[in-house]
């Protein structure tokens, strides 16, 4: 499984992510609420709003999943964060991107993925993402409906307490 290539701007998206104050706190009720929002827009049963670090994806808030993190290298979202543009991957099964990785082989046993980068002062600093265990599809309306979540999701991590100003 290839892992997603690093950005060119890495330490400056790293820099951003860490000046948020976020990484390594408890989940908060809001990422919570977003993750529940998102299932219910895409009629998923999983749904998170991760951030990706270094070597790591952590889980601000999850719907569906547990919230432990897990290497960079298997993260769907770390291929999320290097457009400005939604990720969508119908079938992962299909996607040599993601055919052999172990959240597809193995426990959620994942088929569909959608996300949308979280980006912050120009920084893709996570994402929001739909997961499933079958094959599916958004409709527009989905799509525009969870970009505008993930757009809030990001005014959010930026103006929380202990945020950037």
């Amino acid at each position: 499984m290839p892992a997603a290539p690093i950005p060119d701007d890495e330490a400056e998206r790293l820099q951003t992510l860490r000046a948020l104050n976020i990484l390594d706190t408890r989940p908060e009720h809001f990422s919570h609420a977003v993750s529940a929002a998102a299932a219910s827009i895409a009629n998923t049963p999983i749904a998170a709003v991760t951030l990706v670090d270094a070597d790591r994806q952590t889980f601000k808030g999850a719907c569906g999943v547990g919230a432990q993190p897990i290497p960079r290298s298997s993260s769907f979202c770390a291929h999320t964060i290097l457009a400005a543009e939604p990720l969508v991957v119908p079938d992962a099964e299909a996607d040599a991107r993601f055919a052999d990785n172990p959240l597809v082989l193995g426990e959620p046993h994942l088929r569909f993925y959608a996300g949308f980068p979280l980006i912050v002062e120009g920084q893709p600093v996570g994402a929001l993402c739909v997961l499933d265990d079958r094959i599916r599809e958004l409709t527009a309306t989905q799509v525009e409906a969870l970009q505008r979540l993930a757009d809030g999701t990001a005014v959010w991590l930026l103006r929380r307490d202990g945020a950037l100003p």
